[in-house]
């Protein structure tokens, strides 16, 4: 796999959340023969999956089929990283005590898990 790709209707909105959630810099930037305009933050490391943010005029309808799982960085808290990221920009959509993710939403509406800090 190469790339995961966002359907989106503000590629440099998702950018600039998805940049600063993932810690990911390296940002390309194109448009197709249709004048379709791209934004791809590269993955970081060999075999990590980029994002590619593409554009499409037709509103997101109904959830998700397919959302991104992310847990915090050494050292970091679950709580501390959903904080980090609703200071970014991201909304919490579901936090039940008796399931061990918390359901978050970027600024357009795409949910994604932040789960546990993983164990070695």
């Amino acid at each position: 796999m190469i790339a995961v790709a966002v359907d989106c209707h503000d590629s440099e909105l998702l950018t600039a959340f998805w940049s600063r959630a993932l810690g990911r810099g390296t940002v390309r930037r194109w448009a197709d023969p249709r004048g379709l305009h791209y934004v791809q933050l590269d993955g970081e490391g060999p075999g990590a999956a980029a994002l590619l943010f593409q554009p499409v005029a037709e509103p997101r309808a109904g959830k998700n089929r397919l959302h991104l799982d992310i847990a915090p960085s050494d050292g970091e808290s679950q709580a501390g990283e959903v904080a980090r990221l609703v200071a970014l920009g991201a909304r919490v959509v579901a936090d039940e005590p008796d399931l061990p993710w918390v359901v978050l939403a970027d600024p357009e509406g795409n949910t994604f898990c932040v789960l546990p800090p993983r164990t070695a």
